[in-house]
């Protein structure tokens, strides 16, 4: 999907708390702190102190700061949704809303709009806290006091006092979420519930560890929500979403994708593809409504977990950039930023994302695995030209880890040192994996990167180079550089290998494994296996033949196979990619027949032959599959004496 890259509100990053539900020690709704007095029990210490001065229930408090930051404190920089510290409290100023993304900048409204109390919960938490700003974004224990006040303060108003049973205590989180539609916060309540009930346990990325002991007799009051007064969801049109997610819909442009009836009509659904949007929730919700957009999106992801739902799964969304991908994926945009890595994704946002996937999953048969759920920044370009071009969403700071362990698939494998001819998964820890790159003011559309600068955070790729060592120059996409080296510029990807990629392992030196990538042999730092698991049961592709194979970026019929009166779509082998002899790639979905669609008609034309998709470099890439040998990869249990 071709996203504008003007400047917009809100920076974007990712959540990196570690969830563990269940199994936790019987504490009657109460949170058990680490006895351990050492500095790692510091935060849930300042839960339960804060609980304790403004008579919340620990289980509570505990709860809703893991649906709002998975307990971590993010280092004072700002969510999606401009909140800060492990309660997430907003702070949204006119200058944030000026940018030409929300659609806000010189508009006569923008004070007005800034306004809305919704948007400055940290702002009331110091009027009730005496605390200042500045301590309340900075300060973890400040900023939780000033939580803990906040959500004591909606209970008062709800039910006049603060009681100590958690099940009274809905409509307050309900509240919390500021949500104005009433689904979106009742989802968000249900979920907090929901963690009350199964219990969670996290040791954040700066080593705090938090336990919450599961509380499954807790039954809340949902009755509480009616209080509030929100609005209703619209029912002008049926959406498809599974029930713990808040979902309404708008249309989307009506020349941003094409009416099909997929799969009925036989257009198979195997992808769903993770976009950010580039903007805030409702800027990017108004501009794929705009009846103009040539772009358009299934579904659009709030920061707060809520959806809106903009083209009915049957129907093409042109999301991808790529028109065999967008016939064959659904696309789910999420409220956010590439570059911006200062910044994190709400935990209400992944575990709804996450919920929205396994039900598209569920629906229509897609694996739940990272060869079939992708970022748009692992689309194949559709032909030469559009290569370079091609999107890079969600970026580096999108947490794959987390999200395919939330899915229930994280990515497994042996983790044992690497062989030749062996396939090996990417798997970097994203809370270990600390890379540096350089942003630049055109890379970052939140206006707040004036000059190129390097940013050293935590990613999910690690980096190619050209020879086992770390002064070696980066590997270089042929589309985007040639012949010439690589770069550590933020929107590279070609110099990159992104966890839940696949590779055969063309050497190994040391601590350095080396893989066929891109047509060429490309090194990264692995000592003892560190960052890769080894992987059976995929298929290996192999050029049939000793001549490099051509590699394609779309999936169309042969031209004599259209029938007569169809217009026969075409397609060009990728002019700077090959795959030579010798080398050998892994297979990111079975060989599928060739295929196009005509909306005019609604005519579906099948071809004769079949394409696999490989994991070529950091994008995929589709070869023919009678050019190629196909072999799976086996573990031979009698070498290695089991």
């Amino acid at each position: 999907m071709h996203k504008s890259r003007r400047a917009a509100v809100l920076p974007v990053g990712v959540t990196v708390g570690a969830l563990v539900a269940g199994g936790l020690l019987a504490m009657s709704g109460a949170a058990q702190a680490d006895t351990a007095s050492d500095a790692s029990g510091k935060r849930q210490k300042a839960l339960l102190a804060a609980a304790d001065e403004y008579h919340v229930p620990p289980a509570v408090l505990l709860a809703l700061s893991h649906q709002e930051s998975a307990w971590d404190g993010h280092g004072g920089l700002p969510s999606t949704d401009g909140g800060y510290g492990p309660m997430n409290l907003t702070d949204v100023t006119p200058a944030m809303l000026a940018g030409g993304g929300a659609g806000a900048a010189g508009r006569a409204d923008l004070e007005s709009l800034a306004a809305d109390p919704a948007l400055h919960t940290l702002q009331r938490a110091a009027e009730l806290t005496g605390l200042s700003a500045r301590d309340l974004r900075e300060d973890d224990a400040a900023n939780i006091r000033g939580g803990a006040a906040l959500l004591a303060s909606y209970e008062r108003e709800l039910v006049g006092a603060t009681p100590a049973d958690p099940a009274e205590w809905y409509g307050a989180v309900a509240r919390y979420s500021q949500a104005k539609q009433e689904k979106a916060a009742a989802s968000f309540a249900d979920r907090v519930f929901r963690t009350m009930r199964g219990g969670a346990s996290a040791t954040t990325p700066d080593g705090q560890r938090l336990r919450l002991a599961a509380s499954p007799s807790v039954t809340p009051d949902r009755q509480q929500i009616h209080a509030l007064h929100l609005k209703k969801a619209s029912t002008a049109a049926a959406v498809e979403c599974p029930t713990t997610v808040d979902c309404t819909f708008v249309a989307g442009s009506p020349v941003g994708g094409q009416v099909a009836n997929r799969p009925a009509n036989g257009i198979r659904i195997d992808t769903i593809v993770i976009h950010d949007l580039e903007s805030t929730y409702d800027a990017g919700v108004a501009g794929l409504a705009n009846p103009t957009n040539p772009a358009s999106t299934h579904y659009v992801m709030s920061s707060s977990g809520a959806v809106t739902q903009m083209v009915p799964t049957k129907d093409i969304a042109f999301h991808a950039g790529n028109y065999s991908t967008n016939l064959h994926s659904i696309g789910i945009e999420h409220e956010g930023y590439a570059a911006h890595g200062a910044a994190w994704y709400t935990e209400a946002q992944y575990q709804a994302t996450a919920d929205l996937v396994k039900y598209l999953a569920a629906r229509f048969g897609v694996p739940l695995d990272r060869q079939h759920v992708i970022g748009h920044d692992n689309v194949a370009g559709p032909n030469s030209a559009l290569v370079s071009g091609m999107h890079w969403d969600p970026g580096y700071a999108w947490d794959w880890n987390h999200f395919m362990s939330l899915l229930g698939a994280p990515v497994s494998g042996l983790p044992e040192v690497p062989q030749p001819g062996q396939v090996v998964a990417v798997t970097p820890s994203f809370t270990e994996n600390v890379q540096t790159f350089q942003v630049c003011p055109s890379d970052d559309p939140t206006g707040q990167t004036p000059t190129c600068t390097e940013r050293q955070e935590q990613a999910n790729f690690v980096y190619l180079r050209t020879a086992p060592d770390e002064t070696a120059p980066l590997f270089g996409d042929q589309a985007i550089h040639g012949t010439a080296a690589g770069t550590d510029r933020v929107n590279d990807w070609g110099s990159t290998a992104q966890t839940g990629q696949q590779f055969v392992v063309a050497e190994v030196r040391e601590d350095w494994t080396a893989v066929w990538f891109s047509g060429a042999k490309v090194w990264f730092h692995n000592p003892a296996g560190a960052n890769t698991r080894i992987r059976y049961g995929v298929k290996i592709i192999k050029p049939a033949g000793s001549a490099p194979v051509a590699l394609y970026g779309s999936s169309y019929p042969d031209k004599a196979e259209y029938p007569a009166g169809l217009g026969a779509s075409t397609q060009a082998p990728l002019s700077m990619y090959s795959i030579p002899a010798g080398q050998a790639y892994v297979a990111t979905q079975d060989a599928s027949a060739t295929d196009d669609y005509f909306p005019s008609s609604g005519a579906v034309v099948i071809g004769g032959r079949k394409m696999y998709t490989v994991q070529y470099n950091h994008r995929v890439a589709l070869v023919y599959a009678d050019a190629v040998t196909a072999t799976t990869a086996t573990h031979h249990w009698e070498n290695d004496g089991v």
